[in-house]
């Protein structure tokens, strides 16, 4: 990236669980993304997301995903950056 171009910030906009710690994250990019949370978990700071109505019960934050009152986030750019296409079939 260049200083003179620079590229717009990633959001998250929209997002659902699936179960099994999976979400479906729509980013601000138009795309919607499959996240495997369980990458996560060998990280101390995203353990209590382990339990599944932790992990349930999270809100976005001016584009960021957070859980517990925020004391749990994870960067929008992480997040894509580790996710995967997802497309549906019609």
């Amino acid at each position: 990236m260049y200083a003179s171009n620079p590229t717009p910030e990633i959001k998250v906009t929209a997002a659902r669980t699936t179960g099994d710690h999976i979400l479906l994250v729509t980013f601000s990019t138009g795309e919607t993304r499959l996240v495997d949370a369980t990458e996560w978990y060998d990280s101390p700071a995203f353990r209590p997301l382990q339990d599944e109505d932790v992990f349930e019960n999270f809100e976005i934050d001016h584009g960021v995903l957070t859980w517990e009152n925020g004391d749990v986030d994870i960067s929008p750019t992480y997040l894509y950056d580790h996710s995967y296409e997802y497309s549906t079939i019609r």
